[in-house]
């Protein structure tokens, strides 16, 4: 088993998401959580994937001098993708209210990446799932924000929420990438070790 092929190193999740946290726990792997505070800012010309790649990658920058050898930090980032640009977290209601606006009656891209780091490695993936909205009525929208305060999550919605389960009419790829973490690819990534 897995746990058995990782036990020479310890495992960090450097994330506070608690969604991130439970999938990670449903590996049946022991792991910490540590984390630091990066400013998540990236480079305007990044599209798509490249945007959650840089991120993930600069959320392991802080832990670079403090990594012993036994150690695999893990490091994640998930934005909205849609009419070629990004929806990362809302900052307040009214963003939340445009952003699930935009994505009513419509799809658009999901996109995870994970960075996998040790003091003699670095390994970066990503996955891709496509979400597709049914027409959002702007009460629907309006309850969903004042009850459950998507503020910590990307294009404003949680798809294991209320609103996910009311609105969402198709996914095309992993459910969990959604979530935050597409836990298939971490666990084929960390066989592999």
């Amino acid at each position: 088993m897995l746990s058995t092929k990782l036990s020479k190193y310890s495992i960090i999740l450097a994330s506070n998401s608690p969604r991130r946290q439970e999938l990670i726990k449903s590996l049946d792997i022991p792991f910490t959580i540590k984390t630091k505070e990066v400013e998540e800012i990236y480079p305007k010309e990044l599209k798509h994937s490249e945007i959650t790649d840089y991120l993930a990658i600069l959320k392991s920058t802080p832990f670079k001098n403090d990594l012993k050898e036994n150690e695999l930090l893990i490091t994640s980032d998930t934005i909205v993708w849609m009419h070629n640009k990004a929806l990362g977290k809302p900052k307040n209601y009214k963003e939340a209210f445009q952003m699930l606006k935009e994505l009513s009656n419509t799809k658009h891209k999901v996109i995870t990446s994970i960075c996998i780091t040790n003091t003699s490695f670095q390994k970066t993936f990503n996955d891709t799932t496509i979400v597709s909205f049914k027409e959002l009525l702007d009460d629907e929208i309006e309850y969903y924000i004042n009850t459950y305060k998507p503020f910590d999550k990307a294009g404003a919605y949680g798809i294991q929420e209320w609103i996910g389960k009311i609105g969402i009419i198709k996914i095309e790829g992993s459910y969990f990438n959604v979530m935050g973490f597409p836990v298939h690819k971490l666990y084929k990534e960390l066989s592999k070790l």
